[in-house]
């Protein structure tokens, strides 16, 4: 309950994990929700392959946690699986101090695996274990299927914002056109077709959306997991490719009379921009979205990503 604080005090909860497969397992996505002493437990981990490093990188985002909270994702924490064992490390402010996390996967069965948490505040020489998971495979997949179905079915947006994204659930058509060479007075586009999914987190509080098209220029396959601020009323869009299996930096901002606008600072070549994420033409069985960057503090945008998504029958 206190971790490096000299604290023996721990709090039990019991619940369920559901892990879903995401780019045919070159990344994933764990919800675990429990119930305990101290209360409710909800956490989610976003795990990312890369394919150069061949290592994973995992961030996460829950309440009742210890470095995470419920409304963006934690710095990634990399590492890999050897001999069984999965060890991964990252580093984290925690009261006032950096600190080394450390997380380890052992004891792992087809119907069983054990998860560790610790934390190390003198370089790694000593560790103090925080967090402990067993988790025992559930044989029938009802719970999944059911999830399923409840995050096909709309849920009217309060005012607040929390549903915003409710709309899009279910699975999409998209026409993508992307510009080549951005800031680079170039006007080569090329045009991909394929799907959009979007599947219910939390209740709609978060949502994962999986982006896979192909075109003349290759395949692409995307994710943005969303996680909603009810402090803020806003979203951060946390953007990803099977490419470098990496999170960029999480996009903010919220809706407004229909039109979601979404603003973050990145690195562009030597440069660092702005870049801005719009949705607009947002209909039952349509939406628009655009991605723009500026270099000049956003006096003037240019567009590099157009994507049009149709509602697939049936969804």
């Amino acid at each position: 309950m206190h971790p490096l604080s000299g604290s023996s005090e721990w709090a039990n909860y019991d619940g369920t994990s559901v892990v879903r497969t995401i780019w045919d397992g070159r990344a994933s996505l764990g919800e675990t929700e429990a119930q305990g002493p101290a209360g409710q437990l909800e956490a989610l981990s976003l795990r990312l392959y890369n394919p150069e490093s061949h290592q994973w990188s995992l961030s996460y985002a829950s309440t009742g946690g210890t470095t995470s909270t419920p409304t963006s994702l934690t710095v990634p924490t990399i590492g890999e699986f050897k001999d069984g064992r999965g060890e991964f490390y990252d580093t984290e402010f925690y009261n006032g101090r950096d600190i080394l996390v450390r997380n380890i996967w052992s004891d792992i069965t087809a119907m069983s695996i054990r998860f560790e948490q610790a934390f190390s505040e003198d370089g790694g020489r000593t560790w103090e274990t925080n967090w402990i998971a067993v988790d025992t495979r559930i044989e029938s997949s009802e719970p999944l299927d059911a999830q399923s179905a409840a995050a096909s079915t709309p849920v009217p947006p309060p005012s607040d914002g929390r549903h915003d994204f409710d709309f899009e659930f279910g699975v999409w058509k998209t026409h993508l056109k992307r510009r080549l060479h951005p800031l680079a007075n170039s006007t080569t586009w090329v045009e991909y077709d394929g799907t959009t999914t979007v599947r219910k987190v939390w209740n709609g509080r978060s949502n994962l959306v999986e982006l896979e098209v192909e075109g003349p220029k290759g395949h692409i396959e995307a994710l943005s997991l969303r996680l909603y601020n009810p402090e803020a009323h806003q979203w951060s869009l946390n953007f990803a490719s099977s490419a470098s299996g990496t999170v960029a930096t999480p996009s903010i901002g919220e809706f407004h009379d229909g039109r979601g606008e979404f603003i973050d600072q990145e690195a562009f070549g030597s440069r660092t921009i702005l870049v801005r994420f719009v949705i607009t033409k947002v209909s039952p069985t349509s939406c628009h979205f655009e991605q723009s960057f500026s270099d000049d503090a956003g006096k003037t945008w240019e567009v590099n990503w157009i994507a049009d998504d149709t509602l697939a029958p049936g969804s």
